[in-house]
């Protein structure tokens, strides 16, 4: 099987609409899949939804969960002329989306194109002015209405998400996709492949795997799924920033693509657990999975789930990627395969006296 094809599933996923608090469309997407592969269905009422596997129904609950929201904008206010002013949905720079292919998604489900406009050098030639630097909330979306009449007539009201036009390509190779959205719908699919194989394999433990609601703004939905379910072990399926385009004495510069799966040792919401990172460590280097140890100044579920009643071990399963937050990042489907094979061996490791040790292990 190609490469590309493989990845069709993740295509399907990245090239749906879903900024925080409008993950409906990835959430129909997650059902319909989840429902062939799971003995039930857990949802909270956030929008956060699992399928449960029972493997050992006494066994230990592990959860398992990307986030289906993507970074983007909202509709704020239409101005005189047509053009769209936003508020930033996630953490954006505004420098990166001038001049992107954008959409609003109208409320009975309508895509609305338009472009993030830039002025052109012609236009500053030898103007004394500084160069901006504009916020996401500086830019004006242009839908070609000619007036702010126009743009009501089209469907636009203030609230509709605004989510970057997709480009699902793979890079001449065959190893590398980019995409909008990797964060966090790698996460999504990886949750969906995961439910699938449970059906053909042997584990000692309840799996709730799926995906969550509004990361982006928060971890709001993982803190009230955690909280329902009430996991043994919460693992998070997230894309992270690598540095390898950086200066390698960047002290930021952790994290490769094409070396494994990442290993997120600390980030300002959770340090990872001493128990959990030796079993981690254990089991990859057992398997001869790569991984890779990583630093971040960004969170992920996994910081909320820790704090659900008594406390819940948590960590996250990290997939490298370059350019997250912008309208097209890039994985490798090496370190694609790494954290799906350390997934499937972590699964099948985790029964109740494993669980044990590693809680005793703080």
């Amino acid at each position: 099987m190609s490469n590309m094809k493989k990845m069709k599933l993740y295509k399907d996923l990245t090239d749906l609409p879903g900024g925080s608090g409008n993950e409906h469309l990835v959430r129909r997407f997650m059902k319909e899949h989840i429902m062939k592969y799971s003995d039930e269905i857990v949802q909270d009422k956030l929008g956060s939804i699992l399928g449960v596997k029972y493997g050992n129904p006494k066994g230990p609950k592990i959860m398992v969960a990307g986030h289906m929201d993507e970074v983007g904008g909202i509709v704020v206010s239409i101005k005189d002329n047509g053009f769209i002013k936003m508020k930033s949905i996630g953490g954006i720079d505004g420098n990166v989306f001038l001049s992107q292919h954008m959409q609003i998604v109208t409320d009975n489900g309508k895509i609305i194109r338009g472009v993030i406009g830039s002025t052109p050098p012609h236009i500053n030639r030898d103007s004394t002015e500084k160069p901006q630097n504009p916020t996401f909330e500086d830019l004006l979306l242009d839908i070609g209405a000619d007036s702010k009449e126009h743009a009501v007539e089209m469907g636009i009201k203030p609230g509709q998400q605004v989510v970057p036009v997709n480009q699902f390509v793979m890079t001449e190779d065959g190893k590398k996709f980019i995409s909008k959205a990797w964060d966090n719908r790698w996460g999504c699919g990886m949750a969906l492949e995961l439910l699938e194989d449970l059906g053909k394999m042997k584990h000692p433990n309840v799996v709730y795997a799926g995906a969550t609601v509004q990361e982006e703004v928060g971890l709001r939905g993982a803190t009230t799924i955690s909280q329902m379910i009430n996991p043994d072990v919460f693992i998070a399926l997230d894309c992270s920033p690598v540095g390898d385009a950086l200066d390698p004495k960047h002290p930021r510069a952790f994290g490769a693509l094409g070396k494994g799966f990442l290993l997120r040792f600390y980030d300002p919401r959770t340090i990872m657990h001493r128990g959990l990172k030796e079993f981690f460590i254990e089991i990859a280097e057992k398997n001869n999975i790569p991984y890779q140890y990583f630093l971040s100044m960004g969170g992920t579920d996994a910081g909320a789930a820790q704090l659900a009643h008594s406390g819940i071990v948590s960590t996250t399963i990290g997939l490298p990627s370059r350019y997250i937050h912008s309208t097209a990042a890039m994985i490798n489907i090496e370190d694609h395969e790494a954290a799906k094979k350390m997934l499937r061996k972590v699964i099948q490791a985790l029964d109740q006296e494993t669980v044990d040790r590693i809680r005793n292990n703080v």
